[in-house]
């Protein structure tokens, strides 16, 4: 892989750098074992000796292990028997071994867990919400004598509705696993509000779903609102669509409307379906949703860990690095667009040879700014946006925003072998 030689060119002028603090709401849960259980208590009649199948996302839900043990742990003290499954559609490169993989970074093992995981990717058609339209369950599921789910609910970042991540979705591409999730994408993007709602009514009514427990986070990513959603309100869809309101008006944001640049430290699966999350962005790579600030050029710099080179997402940048390159898994981030039949967030976009040049070129290619006038925006990633690095030509745009406070003076970025020094400022 080649790169630019930027020695070649005239030199690229980086602006001074500062970090400030964005102020969101702080509601959250203080005890979830607790809450767990008094949600839980009122649904948990008649499970002695039962086998109840535990449905777990891939998605990045703070407190997820905690979660999952509570639930666990109180399907036990009712007598029921357990199991996992992993509950996310394609990802893990769809296979058993990937999915559980998965899991096991976000700390759902068996161990852990204190119950079996089953992986299996086995699906069996439950029946059609239109002719050549099949809705899939996973046989492990439908071999268990009931079903529960565990989501986060949240806006979607490829399509608007009433309904979108949550738990419909959940149950049907979540459960679905490939073949499913590949069922339903096949019909585009533009059909999902249509399409979840019907296929979880179809599932709902054709399995075992005992309920959901549903997560709403804060813009601190903590968990705010915990509610048992039991198997009839889940196909009436008014708590699901009153969720999705209040995550909607809780997430993190960037509360910068316009800049010139966006810098992203790591996308990846653990962070959003999309590696990045487009609701905070603006990165969506499909015409049926939209929002998010305005900029010109986005550099992304790396791939989390636990996405394990699943790069899904960077497509959406102008720029990323040769570091972020050869830690890609194409077989997994190209599943997800197969998967999908979207593509756009798989292309490979330049690639820097470090952190500094994608930096650099970011800014270059950003016309009819003066040197070190850019106006430059870095997030770690779309989950952490409490503190950010701005750039000094955003310092009057933040001493005066009610929600966001300066917390360094603007000070000059230090690169240490092309990787940026940023834990000092």
């Amino acid at each position: 892989m080649q790169s630019l030689d930027l020695k070649k060119f005239p030199e690229i002028v980086l602006p001074r750098f500062l970090k400030v603090e964005q102020q969101f709401e702080q509601g959250k849960i203080e005890d979830i074992p607790l809450t767990m259980k008094e949600q839980m208590e009122p649904h948990l009649k008649g499970l002695e000796g039962k086998r109840i199948a535990v449905g777990v996302g891939s998605r990045g839900i703070r407190n997820l292990a905690e979660i999952t043990k509570a639930v666990i742990d109180e399907l036990k003290q009712a007598g029921a028997e357990p199991f996992i499954i992993p509950t996310m559609g394609s990802h893990g490169g769809a296979t058993p071994e990937g999915q559980a993989g998965l899991l096991a970074s976000f700390g759902v093992t068996e161990a852990a867990m204190g119950v079996p995981i089953d992986a299996s990717m086995d699906v069996e058609a439950i029946g059609e919400i239109e002719p050549g339209v099949p809705v899939y369950v996973c046989t492990s599921a439908l071999r268990a004598d009931g079903i529960v789910v565990i989501a986060r609910i949240k806006p979607h970042t490829c399509f608007r509705g009433p309904i979108e991540s949550g738990v419909c979705k959940m149950l049907v591409i979540g459960l679905g696993k490939q073949v499913g999730a590949a069922s339903i994408h096949s019909q585009g993007f533009g059909r999902f509000a249509e399409l979840i709602p019907k296929s979880a009514r179809l599932i709902v009514d054709k399995t075992n779903v005992l309920f959901s427990v549903a997560l709403v986070e804060n813009a601190y990513e903590e968990t705010a609102i915990i509610e048992v959603i039991p198997r009839d309100e889940i196909v009436a869809l008014e708590r699901e669509a009153r969720l999705l309101d209040t995550a909607r008006e809780r997430m993190g944001r960037i509360l910068f409307p316009s800049f010139d640049v966006l810098v992203i430290d790591e996308i990846g699966k653990n962070i959003s379906g999309d590696g990045q999350d487009p609701n905070v962005t603006g990165l969506f790579f499909t015409k049926h949703a939209s929002g998010g600030p305005e900029y010109k050029k986005c550099a992304i710099l790396d791939v989390s860990e636990p996405s394990h080179g699943n790069a899904n997402g960077v497509g959406m940048a102008d720029v990323t690095t040769r570091k972020l390159f050869d830690k890609i898994d194409f077989i997994s981030m190209y599943t997800n667009a197969f998967t999908s039949t979207e593509v756009q967030a798989v292309k490979v976009p330049m690639v820097a040879a470090t952190s500094e040049d994608a930096l650099r070129m970011a800014v270059r290619m950003c016309n009819g700014i003066g040197p070190g006038q850019h106006k430059i925006v870095w997030i770690r990633n779309t989950l952490e946006l409490t503190e950010i690095i701005i750039s000094e030509a955003l310092l009057d745009e933040a001493e005066s925003h009610p929600r966001i406070n300066p917390i360094t003076s603007p000070r000059e970025l230090c690169f240490v072998h092309g990787e940026p020094q940023t834990d000092w400022l």
